[in-house]
């Protein structure tokens, strides 16, 4: 594949609205929340699994909403971030280490052309495989585990990921858990297009609190069968 990795995942360039950076930031919060759940119990609710899953093979979607296949469809991490920007005091320090630790890992891996090359042919080969198996299906989260591994997991902060060891040692658990760390890579690339910087999560954090609240608010009005 010709283009990088930012060409691949970030055909379109999305407006720089508050909105638009709280979805991205909830799909940082999505992916490392459901990283936790697979970690500790084994499991972890399967339409947020293939939400975040599904955003890594997004090339012309016109909003980050898109991206996610809709705004219920990213309703986990929005309730999660929430929760972390309104409870400082009580915020759950596992969750937020592992997303600090993608948005360092992202800026790293943006000024490594080869390894964004690397990714970009990765996800090619893997959309090819969703023409024979379903997005979840253990082959398509086993080759995006063995994307992230040689990747991303080379470079430093590595992510130490703390859990029940009889659900660690389960290869299809590791290949859930990196598989969700690379769609929280993508995430953390979606929120800085559309602006982000750790500025607005250190002095904009009231305001985002009221925009997630009215998201989570949104999502409740909207149709039981929408997505």
């Amino acid at each position: 594949m010709a283009a990088l990795l930012n060409e691949h995942w970030l055909k379109h360039a999305f407006m720089k609205t508050d909105r638009e950076r709280l979805i991205a930031l909830a799909g940082i919060y999505q992916s490392v929340y459901l990283t936790q759940q697979v970690a500790r119990r084994g499991v972890a609710d399967s339409e947020a699994l293939e939400a975040s899953i599904y955003s890594l093979f997004q090339m012309d979607a016109a909003s980050v909403e898109a991206v996610y296949g809709g705004l219920k469809k990213i309703s986990i991490g929005l309730q999660q971030l929430h929760n972390q920007l309104k409870s400082l005091n009580k915020q759950d320090i596992e969750i937020t280490r592992y997303a600090l630790s993608l948005l360092q890992l992202e800026r790293k891996l943006a000024k490594n052309p080869a390894m964004l090359q690397q990714i970009g042919d990765g996800i090619t080969q893997a959309t090819v495989r969703l023409e024979h198996f379903p997005m979840l299906h253990s082959n398509i989260l086993a080759q995006l585990a063995d994307i992230y591994a040689g990747t991303i997991s080379t470079m430093q902060p590595r992510i130490m990921v703390n859990g029940d060891p009889t659900h660690l040692q389960n290869p299809d658990n590791t290949n859930k858990i990196r598989a969700l760390l690379l769609a929280g890579i993508r995430a953390c690339m979606l929120w800085r297009q559309c602006g982000g910087n750790r500025f607005q999560l250190i002095l904009g954090r009231r305001r985002l609190i009221g925009i997630s609240q009215d998201l989570l608010s949104e999502i409740q009005d909207l149709p039981p069968n929408q997505a």
